[in-house]
């Protein structure tokens, strides 16, 4: 069963390269550029308004926007990007879009029942809309027409499994927003992977000092966690320092990598991160839209595209690490 799994990640990922590969020789070749991949093309110029969830200061999101401006560049597309942690606020940020007449929306869809009604009054304008990052369960029901990323259950419960070959016993997955269901279903998937005892501790990731407490107090409260699962790059790190806080042997697992989660894989510090592929999710949604636009092209036909989930440890952090320096993955 695991074979099956990990056999159907691995073609997602080949087909979406490919498609990488093909897309960038769409139209006519019009120069090269820095992240091309094969010159720009010479069809109308787009305008693509890509709308996130991102929480200010987690760099994880920028490696999404190298990948979308690659494919802006490549497909002369002019890219609007914008973000707001709070789904209200990105809702009316897909309300903006509409109304300022963009050709495609690209959203992540981290609240989905919030974001429901700006992507339904998108798809009334006729305006296609892709979603990327998160929105796996629920980008069908909405209507949207293609997803990139991950499916979050499957990663939450490849990590568990990976958690059981580590030995590890008892483990804390850290969830940094409540509500968030990308984040809770990763969590519900290592609590079906994993053999040993799990718990879920819930944090404010816009107090990271509160962040740091929490954990601390959690590991002094109960020295036998063995193992904390972190959801970002940034909640990982703080954990490092709660780890030491505490004077606790828990070893520090996560979701997401972004430059400084690379060194402390290198250092020793963090055990392993599970790969998502920013970079490729922020590149397909904006190529996909051009597609569409200009031949009706669907990738996955209906099916969402997987970009993880993969493993980053010391196995291949030297190869991770020279793509972390320039800036994506």
């Amino acid at each position: 069963m695991k074979f099956i799994r990990l056999a159907a990640i691995a073609g997602a990922g080949v087909l979406a390269l490919g498609l990488v590969s093909c897309s960038s020789t769409g139209g006519k070749p019009a120069g090269s550029g820095e992240g091309s991949g094969g010159g720009t093309v010479d069809t109308p110029r787009m305008v693509v308004a890509m709308i996130t969830h991102e929480v200010p200061g987690d760099s994880f999101w920028d490696l999404i926007r190298k990948g979308a401006e690659a494919a802006a560049k490549k497909d002369n597309i002019e890219l609007r990007y914008s973000n707001d942690p709070e789904a209200p606020n990105q809702a009316n940020l897909v309300q903006s879009a509409i109304d300022s007449g963009v050709d495609g929306i690209a959203v992540t869809l981290a609240k989905p029942d919030a974001m429901a009604p700006a992507v339904k009054a998108a798809e009334a304008k006729g305006i296609p809309v892709v979603a990327f990052n998160s929105g796996f369960d629920n980008f069908k029901s909405m209507g949207v027409q293609e997803y990139f990323g991950q499916d979050e259950k499957l990663a939450g419960i490849a990590a568990g499994e990976k958690l059981n070959a580590d030995g590890a016993k008892k483990v804390v997955c850290v969830i940094q927003e409540q509500g968030q269901v990308a984040l809770e279903s990763r969590c519900a998937g290592v609590r079906q992977g994993f053999k040993g005892e799990s718990e879920i501790l819930n944090v404010n990731s816009k107090d990271m000092p509160s962040v740091e407490a929490t954990i601390t107090a959690k590991l002094q409260q109960d020295p036998s966690v063995d193992h904390i699962v972190a959801l970002g790059a940034p909640i990982a790190l703080t954990a490092v320092q709660s780890v030491g806080n505490a004077g606790s042997q828990a070893k520090i697992v996560t979701f997401d990598t972004n430059a400084a989660l690379v060194d402390a894989i290198k250092g020793g510090q963090v055990q392993w991160a599970v790969d998502q592929q920013p970079y490729l999710q922020g590149y397909l949604a904006i190529d996909a839209l051009w597609l569409f636009v200009n031949n009706k092209n669907l990738i996955g036909g209906g099916e969402p595209t997987l970009t993880g989930p993969s493993f980053i440890d010391q196995g291949n952090i030297d190869a991770v690490a020279e793509l972390a320096k320039a800036g994506t993955r």
